[in-house]
C-alpha cells in the first residue's frame, strides 16, 4: 500500500525509469573501460589522461550526488531527474566525437554530473511512492538492474566494439537515456521538501573541490612522484577543503550533510557500507578488463564474457539478500558477503599463475560476496531519516558510495603503479620516463610501456604479475577488516524501516 496519487499502472512506469536510469549509470562506467586500449588508439593521450576517462566520469558523480539530493528535495524530485537525463543523454551523444582525450575527458566529467541529478532525482522520487515492506523490495530491484549493467556492461562495450566501433559503446546509451527522459517526463509527479530552504552553495563548492584536488593529487603522482610540488598542494589543498566543508555544515543552518547523523550508529554503518564496494569490488571493474586485453591478450568480447563472472551475481544476490533479511539481520548478511568477498579477492591472488579462466570461480565468489549488502544498502540508506528529507539521505549515501569509488579508483591505481615500478627490471632508462612506462603498464599496457622501456613485453610479466598479486592481497586485508566494523555497527540491524515500526533509529 502507498499513500501516492500515482496509480498501480503509473508506478510501474515509473519503476520501470527508475530503473532504466540505473542501468544507464554502470553501462557508462564499464564500457569505456573494455574499450580503452581502442580510444587510445584512436585519440592518443598520456597514462593521466586517459585515466580521467574514468575517474572523471565517477568523480563528478560522486562529488555532485550530495548537491543533487538537496536540489531534488528543493526544485522537485521529477524535474532534477528529468534534467539530468536529459543532460546525460545529450553529453552521451557527443563524447564519441571529441576530437582529443581532453576534450573525451572533459565531457566525461558532464556526462557524470548529469548521471548523478538523474540517480538522486530518481531514487528521491521512488523513495516518494513506495513505503513499508514494499520499498525494500523496490530498492532492491532498483540494485539488480543496477548489477545488470554492471554484469553485462563490459560484454555489450565488447559486441559493440568489435562489431560497430567503440564510438557505439557510447550511442547505444544515448538513445536509452532519451527514452528513459521520455519516460520520466509522462509518468512521474512532482514532489519537494515542504521545509527546504535553499542549496548549501558554499558546501557543494568545498566538497567537490576537495575531491578534484585529491583525485588530481593521487593520479598524478605515480607519474611525477609524491613528493612533486603539484602532487604536495593537491593533496594539501584536499585537506585544507576537507576541514573547510566541517566548518561550513557545522555551522550553516540548512546544511547539506547534517554531520550530527554521523552519531547514529546505523547511519554511519550504511554509509560505511555504502563505500564497502570500492575497493571490495568496484576496482575489479576497472583494473581486470585492461589486463586481460593488455596482458593476457584476449579481445574484447572475450573479457566481456569473463567479466560476468563477476558481475553477473548482482543479477540474483540482491534479490536473495531482500529474502533472507526476513530473518538475518542487514549487518550479519553484509558482513558474510564481504567476507565471502575478501575470501575471493585472496583466491584470485593464487589463481592468477594458472591464466585468465582460472580467475572465473574466484571472480563469482567476490560477485556473490559484494551481492548481500548490495541488496540491502540502497533501502536503508533512505530508512534511517524522514521521508521528506529522503533526497538528502540518497544523496549522502550515493556520495559516499561513489566517491568512495572515485577515490578507491585513483589509490589503487597509484598503489599499483609504484608496486609495477618497484618491480621493473633494471635499466639505464631515465627515472621519468621509469615511472611513465609503470603508470602506463598499471592501465594493462605492457606493450607500451616495454616500448619505452626498450625490452622486451615479456620482460615485464613477472614483475606485473607479482605486483597485482599483491594488490588483491591488500584488497582482501581491507574488505576483511570492512567486514568486521560493519558487523559490529549494523550486526543487530533489518530491514525494517524506523517509520513502519515506529521507531527512533538509535545514536551512538
Amino acid at each position: 500500500m502507498t499513500d501516492s496519487s500515482l496509480s498501480d499502472g503509473a508506478r510501474r512506469w515509473l519503476l520501470l525509469a527508475a530503473c532504466l536510469t540505473a542501468v544507464l549509470i554502470p553501462l557508462c562506467f564499464t564500457g569505456p573501460a573494455v574499450v580503452l586500449p581502442a580510444i587510445s588508439q584512436a585519440l592518443g593521450g598520456s597514462a593521466v589522461e586517459l585515466s580521467w576517462i574514468t575517474n572523471g566520469y565517477i568523480l563528478a558523480y560522486g562529488s555532485a550526488m550530495m548537491a543533487a539530493g538537496s536540489l531534488a528535495d528543493i526544485h522537485g524530485r521529477k524535474r532534477v531527474w528529468l534534467v539530468g537525463l536529459a543532460l546525460f543523454a545529450a553529453v552521451t551523444l557527443v563524447i564519441p566525437f571529441a576530437p582529443t582525450v581532453l576534450w573525451f575527458d572533459l565531457l566525461r566529467v558532464l556526462q557524470g554530473l548529469g548521471g548523478s541529478a538523474a540517480f538522486a532525482g530518481a531514487m528521491a522520487a521512488l523513495a516518494q511512492e513506495f513505503h513499508g515492506p514494499i520499498r525494500t523490495r523496490v530498492f532492491s530491484l532498483l540494485g539488480t538492474t543496477f548489477g545488470l549493467g554492471l554484469a553485462f556492461g563490459p560484454l555489450l562495450a565488447g559486441l559493440l566494439s568489435d562489431c560497430l566501433g567503440w564510438r557505439m559503446v557510447f550511442l547505444l546509451p544515448a538513445l536509452f537515456g532519451i527514452a528513459g527522459a521520455l519516460l520520466v517526463a509522462v509518468c512521474a509527479r512532482e514532489s519537494r521538501d515542504p521545509n527546504a530552504q535553499g542549496l548549501d552553495w558554499p558546501g557543494a563548492f568545498s566538497f567537490t573541490a576537495m575531491l578534484t584536488l585529491f583525485t588530481c593529487g593521487t593520479l598524478l603522482a605515480p607519474e611525477h612522484g609524491w613528493s612533486h610540488p603539484l602532487v604536495q598542494g593537491s593533496l594539501w589543498g584536499s585537506l585544507a577543503l576537507l576541514v573547510a566543508f566541517v566548518v561550513i555544515e557545522r555551522r550553516s543552518p540548512r546544511p547539506m550533510l547534517e554531520l550530527g547523523l554521523f552519531r547514529r550508529a546505523q547511519f554511519a554503518g550504511v554509509q560505511l557500507l555504502g563505500a564497502s564496494p570500492a575497493f571490495a569490488f568496484v576496482v575489479l571493474i576497472v583494473l581486470l578488463p585492461g589486463r586481460f586485453i593488455g596482458v593476457d591478450g584476449l579481445s574484447a568480447v572475450q573479457t566481456g564474457q569473463l567479466m560476468i563472472a563477476l558481475s553477473a551475481p548482482l543479477l540474483v544476490v540482491p534479490m536473495l539478500a531482500a529474502w533472507l533479511s526476513r530473518w538475518f539481520t542487514a549487518g550479519v548478511l553484509s558482513a558474510l558477503g564481504l567476507a565471502l568477498n575478501a575470501l575471493g579477492l585472496l583466491w584470485m591472488s593464487e589463481a592468477l599463475v594458472a591464466g585468465p579462466q582460472a580467475l572465473v570461480l574466484p571472480m563469482l565468489l567476490v560477485g556473490v560476496g559484494i551481492g548481500l549488502p548490495w541488496g540491502l544498502m540502497d533501502g536503508l540508506a533512505v530508512s534511517v531519516v524522514e521521508k521528506e528529507r529522503a533526497g538528502m539521505a540518497t544523496g549522502i549515501f550515493n556520495t559516499v558510495r561513489v566517491s568512495g569509488d572515485g577515490v578507491a579508483i585513483a589509490l589503487v591505481g597509484a598503489l599499483l603503479s609504484a608496486l609495477v615500478l618497484a618491480a621493473l627490471p633494471v635499466s639505464a632508462v631515465a627515472p621519468p620516463l621509469l615511472v611513465a612506462a609503470a603508470s602506463h603498464a598499471a592501465l594493462g599496457d605492457l606493450a607500451q610501456a616495454a616500448t619505452m622501456l626498450g625490452v622486451d613485453r615479456a620482460a615485464l610479466l613477472p614483475g606485473y604479475d607479482a605486483a597485482f598479486r599483491t594488490l588483491l592481497q591488500v584488497l582482501a586485508a581491507v574488505t576483511g577488516l570492512t567486514a568486521v566494523l560493519v558487523f559490529a555497527l549494523l550486526g543487530r540491524v533489518r530491514t525494517h524501516e524506523p517509520e513502519a515500526a515506529g521507531e527512533v533509529p538509535c545514536e551512538a
